[in-house]
């Protein structure tokens, strides 16, 4: 952690220690480190501005008696800069739930050693940096990750696997009538296919997943470390919500799609570039998806 002045904002009553294994990460004479000390929740909130850290490090003992509500306030005036929460040995309780308020990861006073707190902070900036470079790579149109967006994630998904023994699956999927819809109902029934099929796709996975606008009519949605029998299951969920979705869309015509879907475990050999090029390879040869009169869905006589 060289170059220039590393800006740090810490809350604490009694800052001595952090401050001093502050310093220690940071060793003059490079002069690596600007921090700023407050004590108390009234001050930080106003020096968040002042200041411009790039992390933030505050004392849960300051929000007593609502340490998680000081949280969530401090994460609301800043939600774009890593919080890290200090807390005693003896409240580790509040650490685990201020993580799900807003916190990236927290230290313990008594045990902030410079390899400890170096681990911290640079998870929390790793952290912050793919999720700032991910909300940039966003389709402007539904909201989704665009495919630079989902090809950034993927990778630092698959290199977690790799380290952990996880799993991928993914799925693509491609309107095959967005032609169609467009010259039967205008311009406008083309980007509402676009948006419903975006929401038809995320309302498929879990909050964990990766859901990306991959091409004008395409998408893929990443499911993280989920089993290889998973990859039907998604297809047939798909599948049935389409069928659902196309009995109420009338009279704007059903949405048709092709789908196709892989698996990757952590002894594939593939890149993630490679594993996303063998999944959308597959939707050239995959059945369409199509809702009769009926309403149920079926699939065109195409060859998977």
């Amino acid at each position: 952690m060289t170059g220039k002045k590393f800006r740090v904002l810490l809350a604490e009553a009694e800052p001595e220690e952090t401050a001093q294994a502050l310093r220690a990460l940071f060793p003059e004479p490079d002069g690596a480190l600007e921090l700023s000390t407050v004590t108390s929740i009234a001050t930080l909130l106003p020096t968040i501005e002042l200041a411009a850290p790039e992390a933030i490090l505050m004392d849960l003992a300051l929000g007593r008696p609502d340490p998680i509500g000081a949280v969530r306030r401090v994460h609301r005036a800043a939600p774009g800069v890593p919080l890290i929460a200090i807390v005693d040995a003896t409240e580790k309780e509040f650490a685990a739930r201020s993580i799900s308020d807003g916190a990236v990861d927290y230290l313990v006073k008594g045990f902030m050693d410079t390899r400890t707190l170096e681990r911290v902070l640079r998870t929390a900036l790793e952290r912050n940096t793919l999720e700032g470079l991910a909300d940039l790579l966003r389709d402007p149109v539904t909201g989704l990750y665009n495919r630079d967006g989902l090809t950034t994630l993927g990778i630092r998904a698959m290199e977690k696997a790799m380290r952990t023994g996880g799993t991928l699956v993914l799925l693509c999927a491609m309107i095959e009538n967005l032609s169609a819809l467009h010259e039967e109902f205008g311009p406008g029934a083309r980007e509402q296919a676009v948006r419903e099929a975006a929401g038809l796709l995320t309302n498929c996975f879990r909050r964990s997943d990766f859901i990306a606008r991959l091409g004008e009519a395409q998408f893929g949605a990443l499911a993280i470390d989920a089993a290889e029998p998973s990859a039907p299951v998604l297809r047939q969920r798909v599948e049935s919500r389409l069928a659902i979705f196309n009995q109420a869309r009338d009279p704007w015509g059903a949405l048709e799609l092709r789908l196709s879907a892989g698996y990757w475990g952590a002894h594939d050999s593939r890149t993630f570039e490679e594993f996303l090029n063998t999944v959308e390879t597959g939707l050239r040869n995959a059945p369409v998806v199509r809702a009769p009169q009926t309403g149920r869905a079926t699939q065109s006589l195409e060859a998977d």
